[in-house]
Formats: structure tokens, sequence, C-alpha cells
């Protein structure tokens, strides 16, 4: 028997010996009692190690009968699988476990991990969608619903939720993440990290992954997996603090993008993941890669063999292969050369097993694998009516000329126009993990559910995005000329947005803007549906179309949604996470820019600006119009002058002014003044939503700290400067709506402060 195997059986005998000697031993501190983890490490062999850290894909299983019937696995049966990608469902996972846990040596159970984005079988709003709610608390709902989901399928752990800040639209994972704030995504991060959890330890808690660390938005041109090169201080401002509230909200994993920081890529930048991540910010869980991410150190030149990106890789603490098998090959000949410490496996190991442990896989391996729960998570009326709530808050109405929406369900004749209303596929939206489009409600399907057996549905496809065919455009042309009002489904089909779908162009793809020069020389009201995953450049449409409403990808309950806002059922509150530019190229285009030498001015040549289009954006970040209209006071502050840690309170009062019940998201925004760093023109610090019965009032209160007035300074640590502050409290980011105070000394603050905003520390938002 080798030493290793010896070790718990020597654990245990010192451990008895401390209990039964004499009084000057007994009187000692007791020896830590050993752990299974740390019995389990002393028995593995470093093939078994590795094997931990190796994760393979679905499609490189066995399948069918052979699984089924309960086959065999070599790579299975020797440990040299640690979890499984993309394998879901209860009777494929439970076959997989079987052999982990039934036949290997040390019967060391398989995580089985998915990409349970916006849902798992229910699918809600897409995260770009949702984020348009400014709803917390509805976020954290729909990932709690999604876990109970997922795990009731054989999962266990979700890489989700993308915290990714994005600036540029042409980026097809914007559809993914939260938009371009780093305030607003860090408040979704923190959500959906404890809704993906829930509670540590309950059967529905699914282990969340804060993805893609980091600066995975800033890819040069907007494409993806293309390279990033930005300042340090734009990386810490922007880029890191939704990663760190992701860490604080207790995230399990992290993946590294498959970008470059400072020279060297994610995944073998120790300095980022090593020193950074796990050293200054203390995270213990797993990294794990993104797919084949690894291997693909050597695409980026920087290393030669799979020995060198195997060393690259596990010394920046990266502990999980995805897919691409290096580590199970590479790293037990690496351990004994001595080019890669056994201690550093150990620790990514460990790192492993702990995770396993806290989704209670060594106490119960099929916890997750119950056909009877399955079968009762499914699509159910309570999930449906969460994607309809969930769907009717993330629309944003971004223009209603003289009223014209809602429309009435009766009396008039409505013309849908559209191939994206009955495209059910792209109802669901990119990364629909297990959502099936035959069970998804279309925009016309919910147009004619609404309106009913008294309502006049039409209805024509006209043109396709994916066509510059116009063949279709005189039959639209003819329905559409018998109906008093237009509804336009227009925008993209979900494959034109997500991972690997960047658009070099974002105005309407295909043959659509034809379609609508068409329809809007019959003289008819339009209305535009927005169906998409990213900010599109529509001009014409902004100045021509009577409303347009933004409906982005809203899931299975899309139809209704979309006709709860039509109709008035729904007054619309949503909105905008990302800023619409008016032409492709002023993207990247963001609210909160820095200030310029130049800034610019219309009667002024040499200021920047642009020749061909206005330098303004088409639709700022947070605009969003209501049924109703709002009018805010002027904000209030408690105090003039305070010190550089004294909180201070900032009330604004909102009035509903209209005729309908509606709801407002309130946005409190902060500009440091004069700084020794050039700041912001404004950064968002608070929101919240407040609902308001038509000529209600009500008094809105933010508390603003040191954390808020805090820039990072010259050693990247945050301090409080002494000089003006001004506030600004509105519906949107471009409201003038402001008063000014001053912190009167500067400080440095201790440590790094919380990355959780404000309203979100001490307590979970679902309810």
């Amino acid at each position: 028997m080798s030493f290793r195997l010896l070790l718990p059986i020597l654990a245990a005998l010192l451990s008895a010996a401390c209990t039964t000697g004499s009084a000057q031993v007994s009187s000692a501190v007791p020896a830590k009692p050993v752990s299974r983890i740390d019995t389990l490490l002393a028995q593995m062999t470093l093939e078994e190690k590795a094997g931990q850290l190796s994760q393979i894909g679905a499609q490189q299983m066995p399948t069918g009968p052979r699984v089924q019937a309960g086959g065999d696995d070599d790579d299975l049966r020797s440990g040299r699988i640690g979890s499984i990608l993309g394998a879901h469902g209860v009777e494929s996972v439970r076959s997989l476990q079987r052999i982990a846990v039934e036949r290997s040596r040390l019967k060391i159970p398989l995580l089985f991990a998915y990409d349970v984005i916006h849902g798992y079988v229910t699918q809600f709003p897409v995260p770009l969608a949702e984020s348009a709610s400014f709803d917390l608390a509805l976020a954290e709902r729909t990932a709690r619903a999604a876990a109970v989901e997922a795990t009731a399928h054989g999962l266990q752990w979700t890489y989700a939720p993308m915290v990714d800040i994005a600036r540029d639209g042409r980026w097809g994972r914007v559809v993914e993440g939260s938009g371009e704030d780093p305030f607003l995504g860090s408040a979704f991060a923190v959500a959906r990290v404890r809704g993906f959890r829930g509670q540590p330890g309950e059967l529905t808690s699914l282990l969340a992954t804060a993805k893609h660390f980091a600066a995975y938005g800033a890819a040069e041109a907007g494409r993806d997996y293309n390279t990033v090169d930005l300042s340090e201080r734009t990386l810490r401002e922007t880029y890191l603090p939704p990663f760190r509230a992701a860490i604080e909200a207790g995230v399990d994993s992290i993946m590294p993008s498959f970008n470059e920081i400072a020279g060297v890529p994610m995944h073998a930048n120790r300095p980022m993941i090593r020193d950074l991540l796990r050293g200054r910010w203390g995270f213990d869980g797993i990294v794990v890669s993104d797919y084949t991410g690894i291997e693909e150190l050597k695409m980026h030149g920087i290393a030669a063999t799979a020995d060198e990106a195997s060393v690259r890789a596990i010394d920046a603490t990266v502990d999980i292969d995805m897919v691409s098998g290096l580590y199970s090959k590479q790293l037990p000949g690496l351990v004994r050369s001595g080019k890669v410490p056994q201690a550093l496996l150990d620790a990514a190991v460990r790192r492993v097993l702990e995770a396993k442990e806290r989704a209670g896989l060594f106490n119960d391996p099929y916890r997750h694998m119950d056909l009877a729960r399955e079968r009762a998570n499914e699509l159910t009326p309570a999930s449906r009516a969460l994607a309809r709530e969930a769907g009717g808050k993330s629309i944003v109405l971004l223009k209603n000329t003289a009223g014209l929406l809602p429309l009435p369900k009766a009396g008039k004749t409505i013309a849908v126009i559209g191939e994206l209303a009955t495209d059910k596929q792209s109802t669901l939206g990119a990364w629909a993990a297990a959502g099936r489009p035959e069970d998804t409600v279309t925009v016309l399907d919910g147009i004619q559910r609404a309106a009913g057996a008294n309502g006049k549905i039409l209805y024509a496809a006209g043109a396709s995005p994916k066509s510059a065919a116009t063949r279709g455009i005189e039959e639209a042309e003819r329905v559409a000329k018998t109906a008093d009002v237009i509804v336009w489904v227009a925008g993209e089909t979900e494959d034109m947005s997500g991972e690997a779908h960047s658009r070099s162009w974002v105005g309407l793809p295909g043959a659509q803007q034809a379609l609508f020069d068409r329809l809007r020389k019959l003289g008819k009201p339009i209305v535009v549906c927005l169906m998409n995953g990213r900010p599109l450049a529509i001009p014409q449409l902004a100045e021509q179309a009577q409303a347009i409403v933004e409906t982005w990808y809203l899931g299975h309950e899309m139809g209704n949604a979309v006709a709860d806002v039509l109709f008035g059922d729904v007054n619309p509150s949503g909105k905008l996470p990302m800023t619409f530019p008016r032409a492709t190229g002023q993207n990247p285009i963001y609210y909160n820019h820095k200030h310029t030498s130049r800034p610019p001015r219309e009667a002024e040549r040499y200021t920047s600006k642009y020749i061909d289009v206005p330098w303004t954006p088409l639709y700022a970040f947070g605009h969003g119009l209501s049924y109703t209209t709002f009018k805010f006071g002027t904000p209030q502050l408690s105090a003039a002058k305070l010190g550089p840690t004294d909180p201070l309170t900032v009330s604004v009062n909102v009035q509903n002014t209209g005729s309908r019940a509606g709801t407002e998201v309130v946005q409190l925004y902060l500009r440091d003044d004069f700084a020794t760093f050039t700041r912001p023109v404004r950064n968002l610090r608070g929101f919240t939503r407040v609902t308001l019965a038509p000529g209600a009032a009500q008094d809105v209160r933010f508390t603003l700290d040191q954390e808020d007035f805090a820039l990072l300074g010259e050693d990247f640590l945050p301090i409080v400067e002494a000089g003006t502050f001004t506030v600004f409290v509105g519906g949107s980011s471009d409201t003038t709506n402001q008063a000014t105070f001053e912190v009167t000394a500067t400080a440095k603050l201790e440590g790094e402060g919380s990355a959780i905003p404000r309203m979100l520390r001490t307590t979970s938002v679902a309810h």
C-alpha cells in the first residue's frame, strides 16, 4: 500500500490518540477532523485528480442504447471526467452518474452543467430585455424559477449570469447581459446570482457562474472573440464592478473570457485571476474555462504546445478545462516532471470537490434525478404567468405620437404585418435551453387572443429579415390597405444576435425598410414592435412611425405580453439598458462617457461631433415612456455640505399627472464636478420603481454615501475628494433636474468597499 493511501488511516489513529492519551495530550488543541475531501485527495492518483479538472461535452459521451442500458465508459469508470456540459434530463444524467458513482474506484459524483441563461423549460425575457424592467425582484424570481426547473431535470450548475458590460451594439452577446452601465449591471448580477443559488443546500439551489472575466464586452469593432485593449482605469471602473458584486453575492464560479488583458489572454492571466480575483478579492470558488479556452492559448500565440497551454492555465488557477481535454492528458505528466507543483493541482481539485459537496452530491448523487419532480417542473400556469409578467415589465415604449397606443380591442381593423410576428423560435430568443418553440405564444397569437371574437385581425408576412427579396411586400400592402391601423413586427431573428452573431451594421436587416416605406405611403398609423437582441439604428422609424415599442425576445409568453401592452392591460414601464444610436458608426455609444476638451457644440466647427449625423443618441439610456405622464420636483438634499464619510439623503417628489395609473422608474445620477482623474459626465447611483394612481404623488428617497462619492485614486483604491457634486433625478439619463452639494474634505476609504449596490446589500430582493 502506498503512503498516500495510508494517510487517512494515520490521521484517524492520530485523532484517536488525542482523545485517549495522557492528561497532557488531552489538554492540547484537538486535531482538526479529517474531511471527506481530505480523504479523497489522499487517495486520488494524479490521473484521477486531473480528471476532476476535466469537463467534456455531452456530444463526446456514448449515447443511445449503450448508456441507457448501463453500458460502461472507460473515462467515467477510470475517474478521468469530473463534470459534463450539455447533458440534461433525468434519464440521461442518471445513466451517466451511475457509472461515475457505482463503477469508478473512488465513486466521486459528476457535476452536470448547462447554459441556463433566461430559463430552462419556461423561457423568460432574454437578460437584456429583463434588465429593461429595472426590477431586481423580478430578475431574482425568474432566476429562481429557472433554477427550480433546471435542478428538477438533473442539473446542478449554470453558466450564468453573464455580467459583461457592453457599450457596442454590434457585439452579438449584448443580448445576454444587462447593458452598458456598471451600477445596473452589478445590481442585476447580484439579483440573478441570488435567484439561481436560492438557499444554500436546498434541493433547488443551482451553482451560478459569473462570466466572462473580464472586459469581453469591450471587443474591438464589436466582433465576438476579438481582442480587447483598454486602460487599467477603465477596466477597474467599468468592467470589473459586476464581477466583484457577483462574488460578494456568493457566486460559485467564474468563467474567463476569450480576450486578452494587457497582452495576456485571460485563460492564462495570472495577475487577473490568481492575484486579483483570488488574492485581492478572496474568491475561493471554481474558475472554469470557456469552451476550449485553454487549448486556444496556442492560437493567441503564447503557448506553442499543449503542455505550455496547460501550465499557463493551471498557474493562473483556471481549475476546470472545458472540453479541450488538455488537463486530463497533460497535467499528470507535468506534475511528475515538476513543471506543475502538486500543491497547485491539489488546490484546484479541492475547489471542485467542495463545489460538489455544496451541491449535496456526496450525500446523494441522484438528488436531482427524480422523474416525478421532473414531470412536475415543465411549463406550468404559474411559470407562464411569471413569464408574462416579466415580458410586460420588459417592454419599452419608445415613441407614442398623439396617444395612438393603447389600441382598442374592438371597433378597428388591425393589420399585423411581419414574418417575425409568427416566428416561434425567435420569440424564445438565443440560448433557449430546453424551451420548446411549439409552446410559445407568438405576437400574432397574442393579439388575436386579446382582441377575441369582437376584434378584426388581419395578417401578412411582408418581407423577411433574412432576405432582400421583396415579393411579399405587395401582399402586405394589399392587406394593410383595408386596416385602420398597422402593427408591424420588425427587427432581427433570434440567430442574428447572441454568441458568434456580431453585426457590422445594426439597421433593419433584409427588405424590412423597403416594406416600411411602402406601408407608410398608405397613410395609415403604424405601430412598430421591435423584436431584437441589441440596440438598433432606426432613425427613419423614429421619425416616421407613429408609435414604437421595443419588445426584444420575451420568451414563451411574448405574444400575450406584447398584446397586454398594445391594448393597455399593462401600462409600459420599461427603460432602455443600452443607448440606441442614430447610426451604426456611433458605436460604441453610452451615456456615462467622459468629458472632452472640446465638447460638441452645433455652432462651433472644431468640437467633438459628426458632419453627417447628430452626436446625440436616438434614444438615451434609461429612456422609456408610459401611457401616463410623470412630473418630477427639484431634488431636495439633506445637506448642502458634508464630510467625506457622511451620508446624503436625496428626496424628490414624483407625481402622476396623467389619466392612467402607471409605474415610473425613478433614476438618480451623480457627477463629480472636478476631480484628480477625469470622471464620467454622470453615473447611475440609484433607481426604484414607483407605481402611482392618476393625480397621486410620492416622495422618493435615495441615500448616497462614501462609496457613491468615491473614485479610484492613483493606487486604484477608493478615495473621496473634496469638491462639488451634482445629483440628477428623473426618468432617464438625459434629465436636467438637478441639485448640487459639496464634500468638504478628502479621505481614503478603508479597503475597497462593497461592489453591491446599497439597495441589495442586506437582503434578498425577491418577493
